[in-house]
This record gives C-alpha cells, structure tokens and sequence, in this order.
C-alpha cells in the first residue's frame, strides 16, 4: 500500500488549522470544520458517510468500507478531530497554523491526536480505492468531543446510535513511542501499544464559613485560606500504589538493574526512584498511583469581603480496584484535621479498562511494529488520561492505543506534549505511523485463506 507524503502532511495541516477547539463548552470545538475536511477529502473514494450532530456544529463522521463476508469481524478506527485551548503566547510558532517546516508540523493536535485521524483517513481511503474489498467492515469514525469527556462524541453515538459503529475491535490514540534503548534489555526497539487506562473520578470539595469585611480579618475563618491549605495538603499528600502486571511488564522493559528494578516494584520504595525514567518519570507515577490533582479553585467576589465560601475542583485519576469510596477515604487523609469543615461532591465517574494482549487485533499490531522495526519487541501500557476506547471496552470489545514513531520518540518526549507548548510531529513518524496502521487494517481484514498463509509463511 503506497502513501503520498504531501497527501498525508497537506491533511493534517488543514485539520490543525480549522482551530477545532474544546473549552468544554457546548458550543466550542465547531468539529464540523474538521468533518467536512475529511469528508471532502474523502469524496468519491466510495465510502459510505453518516453524519451525526448532537449539538449545532460539534459533528462526527462514520465513514464505512463494506466487506464481503458479513460475518467477519469488523474494525472501528476511532480518531478524534477535537483539539484543546493552546495560549500563542506561549509558544515559538501559531499553534493554528499548520506550519510545515524542517521536516516537522506545527500545531495544537500534532500529537493528541490529528496526526492519527489523518493517517486513519488516509489508510482508510486506499483500502476503499483498492479492486477488491476487505474482507470485513472497516469503520473509520472521525469523531467530536473526545477532549471534553465525548459527551457529543463517541459516548454520545455509544448511548444513542450503537447501531452506527461496530464495538468489537477498534483502534484509537497513545501508542507508538518508545522505550529509550539504554534502557531496553533487548537489541531491538521497544514500542508501546496502549491496552488499558484508568478510570476518572471528578471531585470538588467545598467550605462554607461565615463572611465579613476584609478590613477585620482577626478571628474570621477565611474560606480561601481554608481551600488553599486543602490544596496544600492534597498536593503534598502521598497516595496509594497499584503495581499490577502491567507496571511489572513496564519496569522490566526498562532493563533497569536489579537494585532498582525491587525498588520500582515496591510500594513502600517506589516514590523515592521513578526518577530513574528520566523524561518519562510523570507518566510512570501516573500509571502506577491514584492521582489528585487540583485544577480549578474559586473563592470570593470581591476584594474588600474576606469569602464565606470556596471550592476546588479535583482531577482523580484511579487504578483498578480503587473505588469511589477509596477515594473518599483517600481525600479524608489528605485534609486531616480541617477535612470536617469540607463537603465532598462527586462530578462524575469512569471505570478503568484494559484490553487483552491474547487477541487477533493485537498480534496485528505486534506484526505492523515488527514489519517496520525487524525485531522490535511490542510493550503493553496503560494510560494515565481518559480514551475513547473506553467506550468500546464497555461494549464488551478489544481497542488498542496504537501509532508508530521514529526511535528518538520517547514515552517522556511524547507524553510531555500532550497539550503542551510547540506540539508537534516530524513528517517521518507520520509517515510512519500510516504506513504501519495500513499494514494493520490490511492484515486485521485480509480473508481468512490470507491470514493463514501468512502465519505459515511467519512460522516457518
């Protein structure tokens, strides 16, 4: 399967520069702007197109090429055309420009995750070109809201439209970086495939005390300092370890020596060395602990009134296992003595998921890596933020976090951009990236006669 690189570059510069922005605001995103994009890019390819439209502008579209074999099973390649808020002041280049420049292209989405979407467009356009058809459905959704929770999004389609979108086996966002070679105990490469991430668990906490004049501070509980100390206290606060299989595979990728690696597998030693992942240290102590993160603190209305009432809102991230109620608990600890003057709300709530590695999507993936890396060696992860492949995952299917980038592209360098300052992508991981999701879908939806073939010629 042949891919124009100008074709690939020329897309994902158009869909950065449609400035798809979610805020969280109903009314943000305008992901039209990204649909009709790929719709037209799309056109006359013969695919079959449903547009959906939940709210006024934040639209997605299905884009399906039928197989032969209507028993087969399908694939969903879920890409979001969402992007968050970039503040230009803080970068080197337009963060909406698109720019192309020394082999790199600039822009909010390079990484999270317009790159993917636009490699998943383009595969999915030469699989509906080709003479004969897949032998099963290929289903590429380009899909609104995914930066907002996917409540116009794929949770949406999910509650209102599951007839729209197969939920078997799909493919989505944050896979493909690496683990540094002087690190990795083997002689080739080591790629990450995201199986699982955690759940969400949204909390605000809040304090009510009596307000007054700002003039007379002496004796007055001030709610602001009240919630400033509580977020003090929860940033300082050491939460609980999960180190499941999954860290255990990721430590041991590492090739750490021995010392370190018993560390790194102790909850009680754990926290004094994840600096040992160097660049990469925040997402393994996000895919290894419960996390709360302060986000959103409120207090007061005017400066002259000291404030009778505040609040901050809670980023929690859990592991399995870790329920709700543990999180409670958690919070409680964390606030000690003042945690009584606080009421805790719950905004919201998400299960953690995960994926299984024994399944026939995912050797796909392990053969797409190794076809582009000979002898490269395939690493499943978790994830730290939220995906759509949860959504799948509830459904009762298998969805894998998947992409291809050059050997430079570290889990650290990779993950720091996400909604970060100067994202970007070099024209070589892009390129990458579609070629190895080409062999992909190619193998996932080649007849079984094929499939067989091809695992006597890789046995033999």
């Amino acid at each position: 399967m042949q891919f124009s690189t100008d074709e690939s570059v020329s897309l994902l510069s158009r869909l950065i520069a449609n400035r798809c922005v979610n805020d969280g605001t109903p009314d943000s995103g305008q992901e039209v702007r990204n649909a009709d994009t790929i719709e037209e890019y799309l056109d006359g390819s013969g695919v079959e197109v449903t547009r959906v439209e939940p709210h006024p502008g934040r639209v997605s579209v299905i884009f399906t090429v039928k197989g032969e074999d209507p028993d087969a099973s399908p694939l969903s390649l879920l890409g979001h055309t969402d992007v968050v808020p970039a503040d230009p002041a803080r970068w080197s280049r337009d963060p909406f420009s698109g720019e192309v420049a020394d082999g790199v292209v600039w822009g909010r989405g390079a990484i999270d995750m317009l790159n993917l979407t636009s490699a998943m467009a383009v595969v999915t356009k030469r699989i509906a070109e080709r003479d004969r058809p897949p032998a099963a459905d290929l289903v590429f959704a380009a899909v609104a809201d995914e930066e907002a929770g996917s409540r116009f999004g794929v949770g949406w389609i999910e509650q209102n439209r599951p007839e729209l979108l197969p939920w078997d086996n799909a493919i989505t966002e944050s896979g493909g970086a690496h683990i540094p070679a002087g690190h990795a105990p083997t002689a080739g490469p080591v790629v990450t495939v995201t199986v699982g991430e955690k759940g969400g668990l949204p909390h605000r906490i809040v304090v009510r005390t009596a307000s007054g004049h700002a003039s007379m501070p002496y004796g007055v509980d001030n709610a602001a300092v009240l919630i400033a100390e509580a977020v003090v206290r929860i940033a300082r606060h050491r939460t609980p370890t999960q180190l499941d299989d999954s860290w255990r595979t990721l430590v041991r990728a590492h090739g750490f020596d021995e010392r370190t690696e018993r560390a790194l597998l102790d909850a009680r030693t754990i926290d004094d060395h994840l600096h040992v992942f160097g660049s990469a240290s925040r997402f393994a102590h996000a895919v290894s602990h419960l996390t709360i993160t302060p986000t959103i603190l409120h207090s007061g209305e005017k400066s002259n009134v000291i404030p009778g009432a505040g609040q901050v809102d809670l980023d929690i991230r859990q592991l399995s296992g870790q329920s709700a109620d543990d999180v409670d608990r958690e919070l409680r600890v964390a606030l000690g003595d003042i945690g009584d003057r606080f009421d805790i709300v719950h905004l919201g709530s998400g299960n953690p998921s995960s994926s299984s590695t024994d399944t026939r999507l995912y050797r796909s993936l392990q053969n797409a890596v190794d076809t582009e890396f000979p002898g490269a060696t395939t690493v499943p992860v978790l994830t730290g933020g939220g995906t759509d492949a949860r959504f799948v995952r509830k459904r009762g299917g298998n969805a894998y976090g998947f992409a291809l980038f050059e050997p430079d592209w570290s889990i650290g360098r990779y993950r720091t951009l996400f909604h970060g300052e100067d994202e970007h992508i070099d024209i070589n991981s892009l390129m990458r990236t579609t070629r190895a999701l080409g062999h992909v879908v190619t193998d996932f939806l080649a007849p079984e006669s094929a499939r067989s073939s091809q695992q006597e010629r890789t046995s033999a």
